[in-house]
């Protein structure tokens, strides 16, 4: 199809474990000797999946293994999956950093990439320096990028820097300036890779911003990996999910995302030995439990910490609640208490009619005299359910949380509370 700009089929790539380059000399002669007589190349049949859990049983390992997709002019597609899954190497063939051992792309369009931080600057030349350099490799002329010269230095917001070479800038900035250049030289189709996080809360939400209108007013193509499932489900149309180096499933951003955290999510109980259990400053974390009954909406929950102390102890806990897409609900924190030498539980309770009709992750956050000692990041996930009752069902509310608040309503506003 004609609005087709980028056509992936059969994409792989293979790399071999603790080597740069091809390997051996062995390998490189094998390689040339199968060429010369028109087979294909004999590495290209062995290798382990990309799994970073386990060990494999050979040295060549797929990174990417038969990636197969289209995306279309002015699409938003969102690549999300765990770290080592393989959305870096994907996004590196496509910016045509590195090459695939197999399969082909199509692409329509000059390109501008957005990997890793510093990606295409030269330390020792200036950000004005970087930016006609970022400009001309796009295949700009020089009066096109002054052109847009200012707009691409307030964007950023380095114009105190932007005549100091590029090695002094913080990491934060460096991102700034390059998504700043990709964003704003006219690059039909726009890869932009996780270093996004590296910036600052304001910067990310400008970026996001600027994306879409792109997207939307100038009809750019982009691709965006993330590990915040907010900003893909707000900013992607469709999304695809790579795991273990091949495309596990594509659809909607929000159908993408809920196969992603439902895949390997945390339990609602962890349980830890005593070998094995969370420790520091005298302080061990036997279990962590979300207790509900049938996790029904309509039903108090908990959720119920046990540890243990080494001697007496002045402990807070913080609490803080994510939806599955990574929307931060509330933090509470226990304040500070006085526990006893030996095991202890805090319990945590949070009303009926509290949660929505979502699926919930928790981090636990430990403070032993003040100073945080452990941090157990989405520790333990549940999902609430509202089961229809007779007359009392309305579907799903809208919101992360549904909290049954007291209304006091009289005709002359009298005796409200407020």
């Amino acid at each position: 199809m004609s609005d087709v700009v980028i056509k992936v089929e059969n994409l792989s790539k293979q790399y071999r474990l603790g080597v740069v380059g091809t390997g051996t000399l062995s390998h490189d002669l094998n390689r040339v000797w199968a060429r010369i007589r028109g087979k294909d190349d004999p590495y290209l049949f062995v290798g382990d999946v990309n799994d970073r859990t386990k060990k494999g049983d050979s040295d060549l390992v797929w990174a990417l293994r038969n990636i197969n997709f289209e995306v279309k002019s002015g699409e938003v597609v969102g690549i999300v999956g765990r770290n080592g899954a393989g959305k870096s190497t994907l996004l590196k063939i496509l910016s045509q950093v590195t090459t695939p051992s197999l399969g082909s792309i199509r692409m329509k369009g000059r390109i501008g990439s957005l990997l890793e931080v510093g990606t295409g600057f030269h330390p020792e030349l200036t950000g004005r320096e970087n930016l006609f350099l970022n400009g001309a490799i796009l295949g700009m002329r020089k009066w096109e990028i002054n052109k847009k010269l200012d707009d691409i230095i307030d964007f950023a917001g380095v114009e105190k820097y932007i005549d100091t070479p590029v090695k002094r800038y913080s990491s934060g900035m460096k991102v700034r300036l390059a998504f700043s250049i990709a964003a704003h030289l006219d690059p039909e189709i726009l890869i932009v890779d996780e270093v996004l996080a590296v910036g600052d809360a304001e910067f990310q939400k400008k970026c996001l911003g600027k994306m879409g209108d792109v997207s939307k007013n100038e009809g750019r193509t982009i691709l965006f990996v993330s590990h915040n499932m907010h900003a893909v489900q707000s900013l992607c149309s469709r999304s695809m999910l790579i795991e273990n180096g091949s495309l596990a499933f594509e659809g909607s951003s929000e159908s993408v995302i809920r196969e992603y955290t439902s895949r390997g999510g945390a339990p609602d109980k962890v349980v830890w030995s005593t070998e094995a259990s969370p420790s520091s400053d005298g302080v061990s974390v036997n279990s962590v439990q979300v207790e509900s009954e049938e996790f029904d909406i309509e039903e108090i929950s908990r959720l119920t910490i046990k540890f243990e102390l080494e001697d007496e102890s002045l402990i807070n806990f913080s609490v803080h609640v994510f939806t599955d897409m990574d929307i931060h609900v509330f933090n509470v924190g226990s304040g500070h208490r006085i526990f006893e030498k030996g095991d202890n539980y805090a319990v945590l309770e949070f009303p009926k009619q509290f949660f929505n009709n979502l699926k919930y992750k928790m981090r636990i956050m430990i403070y032993r005299n003040r100073k945080k000692i452990i941090d157990l990041e989405d520790v333990v996930s549940f999902e609430m359910k509202e089961y229809r009752r007779e007359g009392s069902w309305f579907g799903k509310w809208q919101g992360v949380i549904r909290p049954n608040l007291t209304w006091n309503c009289s005709d002359s506003g009298i005796g409200v509370e407020r």
